[in-house]
């Protein structure tokens, strides 16, 4: 009980805009009995959490578990939702089960969650994931890959994925995107950022990281575009045609 309250405590000193529940993110594989664990200990601990909530300039959401098992994600959701969060997440995905399976539990999970209240998705992902995401009902994502992929020399375009460290920029000194959303896609060329990493320089760390958190931006405003615009769903599968290139 008290490691729910002190994490709801700290978090409402700390002052942040949006604060988590307490939750228990199992591994995959998992066995079901852990799995059925884990979601009792969720519900136990989201109930504390907003017991022990006291600072009403926060907002605060309860995180989904359940891991692939969507009886399970219907009972956490419906408790949840029973408790009248400010948001809710969709938690304890994107970790090893697939796409195929992580798709099909955030369609059926995001469906029971009131679509007055933020829906946000834990810890996606690729451009592609975030797409699906969104089809299926999702507003809001968090993810290292942008800066983490970046750091390792993986560029996202709109026109496929680039690795850095290849050979055939050595020589192409030509934009990093011409059309890029980062004011760096035009200041450098792709054979000065190949040799930074390939140097190993900071500055090929810092150049990759601010293009890709910029066409992560880019994406998403063009996705909220396309639904205002009501052809998101003609969009999307050309986007992702695009986005599953390799340059």
């Amino acid at each position: 009980y008290l490691d729910a309250r002190i994490a709801t405590e700290t978090q409402n000193r700390l002052g942040a805009d949006i604060i988590m529940c307490f939750d228990e993110c199992t591994p995959w594989p998992c066995p079901q009995r852990h799995l059925e664990k884990a979601v009792e200990r969720t519900i136990r601990w989201a109930e504390q959490c907003k017991a022990a909530h006291a600072n009403g300039r926060q907002m605060l959401f309860g995180i989904v578990q359940g891991g692939v098992d969507k009886a399970l994600r219907s009972r956490c959701a419906a408790a949840l939702v029973l408790m009248d969060f400010d948001g809710y997440a969709i938690g304890g995905l994107s970790v090893g089960e697939g796409h195929d399976l992580m798709t099909a539990t955030v369609r059926h999970t995001a469906a029971l969650l009131p679509e007055n209240k933020p829906r946000y998705l834990m810890g996606v992902g690729t451009p592609a994931n975030l797409l699906e995401g969104i089809e299926r009902g999702v507003d809001m994502f968090d993810c290292v890959m942008p800066t983490r992929n970046g750091r390792n020399g993986m560029l996202f375009t709109k026109n496929g994925v680039m690795n850095m460290r290849n050979k055939k920029w050595a020589t192409d000194f030509s934009p990093i995107e011409e059309d890029g959303a980062a004011d760096v896609d035009r200041q450098y060329t792709r054979a000065y950022l190949r040799h930074l990493f390939i140097a190993d320089e900071l500055l090929a760390l810092q150049i990759a990281s601010i293009h890709n958190l910029a066409f992560y931006t880019w994406l998403m405003r063009e996705a909220r575009q396309h639904i205002l615009n009501g052809d998101y769903s003609t969009w999307k599968p050309a986007m992702l045609q695009s986005l599953s290139q390799r340059l």
